[in-house]
């Protein structure tokens, strides 16, 4: 029954992150393309007021005219929007998600002993202390970087480095789903922690001055205008870290470390494309096209680099040898209910045996193997993704029974 309120709490959360994530994504790219829309006023009047920035555009059947004032407006409006609960919703819901699915269930989800072997509670342990570092650091970088001379430049080095260097550490910590997650879970925390700690705090001071008649400085909105940036361009890298779950063939690769910093990097230089390109009509960027390309680049690179390896003869005679050993005389190709039996006995009915029926999935009966036959097949040959993180040390061998035994017609009659 646990189990059971698990699934609706995974599935209740997820629903709400996701929406959250739209909302706050969505808004994230339309005010940087906003940004970089915005022409100078030509109306005398919003010159006078300070505005310098208009755009013109349509949608849904109506004309919008939003305009941007340099530093402060004139007076402040009666009705002032924030953006700031589709950051921490996303955040708040997305951490709750970590702790049911993966915190909860660390000795499952977290730990691959064939990584490392640790106890549950130090795996979940290291798993928030990456949340927790990777934004002091980054914050630090910042702070004592960022207003400097090519500073920007610098930030986005180190801030590099210690992606890469997070991705090393945590998928040789880590199993391979949790690791790629964690390490968008550092980023996507540095990102609502940017809204909280700076965004939002120096957005109320210039309120306040306005306020208060005081003059404002415009450190605020240099600062803020510097952390969303580093924001947008941590979006794609953490959509695809979270999207890759879905996808063991990217967090089972042997360099599955290279394969995250790769399609970071490739998710980062697609959105400096799209960053550029409004500018670039408006004429005030280079030809933004070779970053869109170079991102694509990676991915083809990738594709190509990442391609499975035939299987070799060796695995097939490896099960044939623990068919015959099981008591099954009949041909090489031919794998009995009861050799696959014994393989399900000892690495799947943990799961999904009467006790527990994760999933609400049975494996313990003829029945329910003949009925869930296809989705065996799929989760435990061609993704690899069951057990999860090789919990139950289910050997290439016998991936080949269940292999075998599923091509043949996945019989159940002895």
């Amino acid at each position: 029954m646990e189990s059971y309120y698990l699934e609706w709490g995974n599935l209740l959360l997820r629903w709400v992150h996701v929406i959250t994530a739209i909302a706050w994504i969505g808004s994230s790219f339309y005010f940087v393309f906003l940004d970089n829309s915005l022409t100078p006023p030509v109306d005398e009047d919003l010159k006078k007021q300070g505005v310098n920035g208009e755009l013109w555009a349509v949608h849904g059947g109506g004309f919008y005219h939003p305009v941007k004032f340099n530093v402060r407006p004139p007076q402040l409006p009666a009705h002032l929007h924030w953006f700031y609960w589709e950051a921490y919703s996303t955040w708040l819901t997305g951490f709750s998600l970590f702790a049911i699915s993966y915190l909860w269930s660390a000795d499952v989800y977290l730990v691959d002993k064939a990584k490392f072997d640790w106890a549950p509670m130090q795996a979940g342990g290291v798993a928030l202390a990456f949340l927790v570092i990777f934004w002091l650091l980054y914050d630090l970088v910042c702070r004592t970087l960022g207003q400097r001379k090519n500073g920007d430049a610098m930030v986005g080095a180190l801030v590099f480095a210690m992606v890469c260097i997070a991705s090393w550490l945590a998928t040789h910590l880590f199993a391979g789903k949790a690791a790629f997650l964690i390490v968008g879970a550092m980023m996507g925390t540095a990102m609502s922690a940017n809204v909280a700690h700076w965004i939002i705090p120096g957005q109320r001071k210039v309120v306040a001055s306005i306020k208060a008649g005081e003059p404002v400085d415009p450190i605020h909105g240099i600062r803020g205008k510097q952390r969303s940036v580093h924001n947008t361009y941590f979006t794609l890298p953490v959509l695809f870290a979270m999207l890759s779950g879905h996808y063991s063939f990217t967090y089972n690769h042997p360099q599955a470390w290279l394969v995250l910093i790769a399609m970071m990097f490739a998710g980062a230089a697609i959105r400096q494309f799209f960053v550029m390109r409004h500018g670039f009509k408006l004429g005030r960027n280079a030809n933004p096209l070779p970053y869109a390309l170079l991102g694509s680049v990676v991915i083809a690179m990738l594709i190509v680099w990442m391609r499975p390896v035939p299987d070799v003869p060796g695995a097939q005679n490896a099960a044939n040898l623990i068919a015959v050993s099981a008591g099954d005389k009949r041909a090489a190709s031919q794998i009995s209910y009861k050799t696959l039996q014994t393989v399900l006995e000892q690495r799947c009915y943990l799961c999904h045996g009467a006790a527990v029926q994760s999933k609400g999935l049975r494996f313990d009966a003829p029945q329910y193997v003949k009925r869930n036959a296809a989705n065996i097949y799929q989760q435990a040959v061609v993704t690899k993704v069951m057990p999860m993180s090789n919990s139950t040390h289910i050997s290439a061998a016998e991936r080949q029974i269940i292999a075998q035994w599923y091509e043949s017609g996945a019989s159940v009659d002895d």
